[in-house]
């Protein structure tokens, strides 16, 4: 009789271990450290449980014991439940059997969500993250109809930012392919978007002494430059020369002398106009001279995720061969506290002459990104205007970790973005961008515009101050405060709890997809 237990989706690290002991309790069982992921719909009403192609090709490979030993289980298909199965004939050791949630499962429009597409992705995740646990070296995961979001899923599912544990500490991670027939293509662009998040999230995840801001640059050349894009990495001197003096107001603060990087992706002819990308590229944000409190300032070594998830985009946008032109502007620097730091109350003067109140030096992101998005607007005359960072906590007390939030002046590419996260399953919500917010920047008396203004929506007035340097083009602000750096409540169950997420990496590449579909 093969071992049967049920698994779930690990949650955190003493679950992990718990699981890796009681596979070293098992592992006599498990003669080739090979496994697979098949799966099963929910049950509906009195109609047998119904399995997916993948399944029914390996239960006609086990002589159909497979699906008798699901019925005798009782498994009834619920979304991230399963059964894993150690010992049956064939060449797979380990068959993890997880279900996909209703057949019929599709948009949902409360939730604003493919919800068949993330059943899929949980599934997929949820399986072939045991299957890790097990210590299966290969995982062959099922398509399970949707091979594109499967991929998706085992991909992030079986990711993890281990590199400062020791060797024979780390989980290790299997190599992934795809189970039985299916569209091979969908498979591979999962991975490459699975792979590009992946690459955010290490960025986002390794400590600040390890991701400097010349440490970041090297990494991004490694990165992108083997795909085809181009990079250029403009050292202090140069942003002096240049002027963009507000982003040194927050780097001058650090021993570490600031960085910006200027990433080019040529997809059509390199006469046409591009989208343009600003990722904050905080590689640790203290908060200056007003400190942050020290229970989890770790966390803030993440502050630069905006540029690892631009640095990810402009990968899978290589890999997908996006037929577009992608220019992305990637300030890096520190804000740190010290004798040369900014002080509450200094004043910068911006490229368009508008003079800027540092009134709270701790909401310091909007200050870096100001002139290096009015230089971006003018050297390189871009058709859109992406801005993506971690902003201000105002969004994270709205959202949460459900969703990122979104600030525009466009309603069709509003409209593509939430388009685009309900496929993706990271989902993008609207926030206002009044002219009641700009009055609250701008009312000051002694300069033109605050960094902070009055009140609590802090999000709503640092995409006001933003909103105000781009005058005549289509804009985008992301806010990823409260999805691309920890999230702690309720995480995405491919993710992990305690860790970067890269989100909403997947998202803004599907968003171009779109985009760039909809143009040819």
């Amino acid at each position: 009789m093969p071992f049967l237990r049920e698994i779930r989706v690990l949650k955190s690290a003493k679950r992990l271990l718990r699981a890796q002991q009681l596979y070293r309790t098992f592992s006599t069982r498990c003669d080739d450290p090979k496994g697979v992921v098949v799966g099963v719909y929910q049950k509906d009403g009195d109609k047998p449980i119904k399995s997916s192609e993948g399944g029914q090709l390996l239960d006609d490979d086990l002589g159909g014991s497979l699906m008798s030993l699901i019925r005798d289980r009782g498994m009834d298909g619920r979304p991230g439940k399963g059964l894993l199965f150690n010992g049956l004939d064939g060449e797979y050791s380990t068959v993890a059997v997880v279900g996909m949630g209703p057949a019929d499962a599709g948009y949902n429009e409360l939730e604003e969500l493919d919800e068949g597409m993330e059943n899929i992705r949980i599934a997929a995740g949820t399986g072939a993250r045991a299957l890790q646990v097990q210590g299966m070296v290969e995982v062959h995961v099922d398509g399970m109809d949707y091979p594109e979001q499967a991929a998706e899923g085992a991909a992030l599912a079986l990711w993890r930012y281990n590199i400062n544990k020791l060797k024979k500490n780390r989980l290790v991670t299997p190599k992934l392919q795809m189970y039985g027939k299916g569209d091979n293509d969908a498979w591979v662009r999962g991975l490459f978007k699975a792979e590009s998040q992946n690459l955010a999230r290490r960025l986002s995840d390794t400590p600040a002494n390890q991701m400097t801001p010349s440490i970041f640059a090297q990494a991004t050349v490694d990165a992108l430059c083997p795909c085809g894009v181009s990079v250029e990495v403009r050292s202090m001197d140069w942003i002096e020369d240049m002027s963009l003096n507000s982003f040194l107001m927050i780097a001058k603060g650090s021993c570490e002398p600031p960085l910006l990087l200027e990433c080019t992706y040529c997809g059509t002819s390199p006469e046409d106009k591009s989208v343009l990308l600003l990722g904050q590229g905080l590689t640790f944000h203290s908060g200056g001279l007003c400190l942050k409190p020290k229970a989890g300032m770790h966390k803030y070594r993440g502050a630069m995720s905006g540029a690892a998830l631009c640095v990810g985009v402009l990968r899978a946008a290589a890999a997908l061969s996006l037929p577009m032109n992608i220019t992305a502007v990637l300030p890096l620097c520190e804000h740190m506290p010290s004798g040369m730091a900014v002080k509450c109350g200094d004043v910068v003067t911006l490229l368009n002459g508008v003079t800027l109140g540092i009134k709270d030096v701790g909401k310091a992101p909007v200050v870096m990104m100001a002139d290096p998005l009015l230089y971006a607007q003018a050297n390189f005359k871009p058709k859109m205007v992406v801005s993506i960072g971690s902003v201000a906590k105002g969004v994270s007390y709205g959202l949460g970790g459900s969703a990122t939030g979104l600030w525009s002046n466009s309603t069709y590419l509003a409209k593509q973005f939430r388009k685009a996260g309900s496929i993706t399953g990271d989902r993008i919500w609207r926030m206002p961008l009044f002219r009641y917010f700009k009055q609250i920047v701008k009312k000051n008396t002694t300069y033109d515009m605050s960094n902070s203004g009055r009140g609590p929506a802090s999000s709503c007035l640092a995409a006001a101050i933003l909103h105000t340097l781009v005058p005549c083009l289509d804009w985008v602000h992301l806010d990823i405060r409260g999805t691309g750096m920890l999230t702690r409540v309720n995480p995405l169950p491919y993710l992990l709890r305690e860790s970067m997420t890269g989100r909403p990496t997947r998202t803004v590449i599907q968003t171009l997809f779109q985009l760039a579909c909809s143009q040819s």
